[in-house]
Protein backbone atom coordinates (compact mmCIF):
# COMPACT_ATOMS: atom_id res chain seq x y z
CA UNK A 1 0.00 0.00 0.00
CA UNK A 2 3.11 2.64 0.90
CA UNK A 3 4.26 1.58 -2.35
CA UNK A 4 1.15 2.25 -4.14
CA UNK A 5 0.98 5.66 -2.42
CA UNK A 6 4.69 7.01 -2.94
CA UNK A 7 4.05 6.08 -6.68
CA UNK A 8 0.83 7.90 -6.98
CA UNK A 9 2.47 10.83 -5.45
CA UNK A 10 5.79 10.74 -7.54
CA UNK A 11 3.07 10.79 -10.74
CA UNK A 12 1.39 13.66 -9.51
CA UNK A 13 4.07 15.88 -8.92
CA UNK A 14 5.61 15.17 -11.83
CA UNK A 15 2.71 16.47 -13.47
CA UNK A 16 2.77 19.72 -12.24
CA UNK A 17 6.07 21.06 -13.33
CA UNK A 18 5.07 23.98 -15.81
CA UNK A 19 6.82 23.72 -19.47
CA UNK A 20 8.96 26.44 -19.43
CA UNK A 21 10.44 26.26 -23.12
CA UNK A 22 10.18 29.02 -25.43
CA UNK A 23 8.54 27.51 -27.64
CA UNK A 24 5.44 26.10 -25.74
CA UNK A 25 2.59 28.61 -26.37
CA UNK A 26 -0.99 28.57 -24.64
CA UNK A 27 -4.04 28.28 -26.84
CA UNK A 28 -5.16 31.61 -25.11
CA UNK A 29 -1.38 33.52 -26.88
CA UNK A 30 -2.60 32.56 -30.51
CA UNK A 31 -3.92 35.44 -32.12
CA UNK A 32 -2.85 38.28 -29.44
CA UNK A 33 -0.59 41.16 -30.71
CA UNK A 34 3.25 41.03 -28.38
CA UNK A 35 5.23 43.85 -28.23
CA UNK A 36 8.98 43.14 -29.95
CA UNK A 37 12.19 44.50 -29.02
CA UNK A 38 15.68 43.74 -30.95
CA UNK A 39 18.87 43.06 -28.59
CA UNK A 40 21.99 41.27 -28.45
CA UNK A 41 22.46 38.66 -26.00
CA UNK A 42 25.52 39.71 -23.18
CA UNK A 43 25.49 36.97 -20.74
CA UNK A 44 24.36 33.42 -20.10
CA UNK A 45 23.45 30.78 -16.97
CA UNK A 46 22.50 27.61 -16.11
CA UNK A 47 19.95 28.23 -13.62
CA UNK A 48 17.42 25.31 -11.87
CA UNK A 49 13.92 26.28 -12.00
CA UNK A 50 11.39 24.60 -9.27
CA UNK A 51 8.15 25.28 -8.18
CA UNK A 52 7.86 26.70 -4.49
CA UNK A 53 4.79 26.04 -2.01
CA UNK A 54 3.31 23.26 -3.85
CA UNK A 55 -0.04 22.79 -2.82
CA UNK A 56 -0.52 19.30 -5.07
CA UNK A 57 2.40 18.27 -2.76
CA UNK A 58 1.26 19.33 0.42
CA UNK A 59 -2.17 18.01 0.17
CA UNK A 60 -1.26 14.86 -1.19
CA UNK A 61 2.19 14.25 1.05
CA UNK A 62 -0.54 15.74 4.02
CA UNK A 63 -3.40 13.28 2.74
CA UNK A 64 -0.45 9.94 2.63
CA UNK A 65 1.01 10.92 5.78
CA UNK A 66 -2.70 11.31 8.06
CA UNK A 67 -3.31 7.18 6.60
CA UNK A 68 -0.05 6.44 7.29
CA UNK A 69 -0.16 8.24 10.84
CA UNK A 70 -3.30 7.06 11.39
CA UNK A 71 -2.19 3.43 11.58
CA UNK A 72 -0.07 3.34 14.82
CA UNK A 73 -1.43 0.88 16.92
CA UNK A 74 -3.15 2.12 20.67
CA UNK A 75 -6.44 3.27 21.39
CA UNK A 76 -8.27 6.14 18.89
CA UNK A 77 -6.88 9.24 20.64
CA UNK A 78 -3.28 7.72 19.87
CA UNK A 79 -4.65 7.32 15.90
CA UNK A 80 -6.15 10.78 16.36
CA UNK A 81 -2.73 12.44 17.27
CA UNK A 82 -0.80 10.01 14.79
CA UNK A 83 -2.87 11.25 12.26
CA UNK A 84 -2.47 14.60 13.07
CA UNK A 85 1.22 14.41 13.05
CA UNK A 86 1.77 11.95 9.85
CA UNK A 87 -0.73 14.68 8.24
CA UNK A 88 1.44 18.17 8.99
CA UNK A 89 5.12 16.39 8.39
CA UNK A 90 3.55 14.65 5.42
CA UNK A 91 2.37 18.04 4.03
CA UNK A 92 5.81 19.33 4.96
CA UNK A 93 7.37 16.00 2.63
CA UNK A 94 4.66 16.60 0.09
CA UNK A 95 5.75 20.57 -0.65
CA UNK A 96 9.54 19.38 -0.71
CA UNK A 97 9.09 16.84 -2.88
CA UNK A 98 7.04 18.54 -5.42
CA UNK A 99 9.85 21.21 -5.40
CA UNK A 100 12.51 18.47 -6.00
CA UNK A 101 10.27 16.46 -8.67
CA UNK A 102 9.31 19.81 -10.42
CA UNK A 103 12.42 21.41 -10.91
CA UNK A 104 14.24 21.60 -14.51
CA UNK A 105 16.80 23.28 -16.07
CA UNK A 106 16.99 26.83 -17.70
CA UNK A 107 18.82 30.07 -19.12
CA UNK A 108 18.93 33.27 -17.78
CA UNK A 109 19.85 35.33 -20.29
CA UNK A 110 20.70 39.09 -19.74
CA UNK A 111 19.86 40.86 -23.23
CA UNK A 112 21.13 44.62 -24.46
CA UNK A 113 18.29 46.00 -26.30
CA UNK A 114 18.92 48.51 -29.17
CA UNK A 115 17.50 50.92 -26.84
CA UNK A 116 20.46 50.31 -24.60
CA UNK A 117 18.55 48.71 -21.89
CA UNK A 118 19.15 45.41 -20.50
CA UNK A 119 17.44 42.97 -19.24
CA UNK A 120 16.71 39.39 -17.96
CA UNK A 121 14.58 36.82 -18.93
CA UNK A 122 14.83 33.35 -17.40
CA UNK A 123 13.47 30.50 -19.93
CA UNK A 124 13.58 26.25 -20.64
CA UNK A 125 16.35 24.55 -22.59
CA UNK A 126 14.95 24.32 -25.66
CA UNK A 127 17.05 26.69 -27.74
CA UNK A 128 20.33 27.63 -26.10
CA UNK A 129 21.83 31.68 -27.58
CA UNK A 130 25.51 32.42 -27.07
CA UNK A 131 26.88 35.69 -25.99
CA UNK A 132 27.04 37.73 -28.99
CA UNK A 133 23.58 36.03 -30.61
CA UNK A 134 21.03 38.40 -32.12
CA UNK A 135 17.43 38.47 -30.65
CA UNK A 136 13.90 39.00 -30.60
CA UNK A 137 12.59 39.70 -27.12
CA UNK A 138 8.48 39.44 -27.14
CA UNK A 139 7.20 41.33 -24.45
CA UNK A 140 4.08 39.80 -22.63
CA UNK A 141 1.69 42.55 -23.52
CA UNK A 142 -1.87 39.94 -22.79
CA UNK A 143 -0.10 38.12 -20.00
CA UNK A 144 1.51 35.59 -22.27
CA UNK A 145 5.46 34.47 -21.03
CA UNK A 146 7.46 37.33 -22.32
CA UNK A 147 10.35 34.79 -24.68
CA UNK A 148 13.75 35.56 -26.44
CA UNK A 149 13.74 34.43 -29.92
CA UNK A 150 16.54 33.95 -32.73
CA UNK A 151 16.75 37.00 -35.39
Amino acid sequence: MKKIIALALGVMLTACATNIDSNRYQTSATGQINSVQEGVIINVRQVRVATSGGTVGSLAGGVAGGAAGSMIGGNSAVNVIGAVGGAVLGGMLGAKAQEGLSAQNGYEYIVKLDSGKAITLTQGTDVKFSVGDKVYVLDADRGERARIIAR
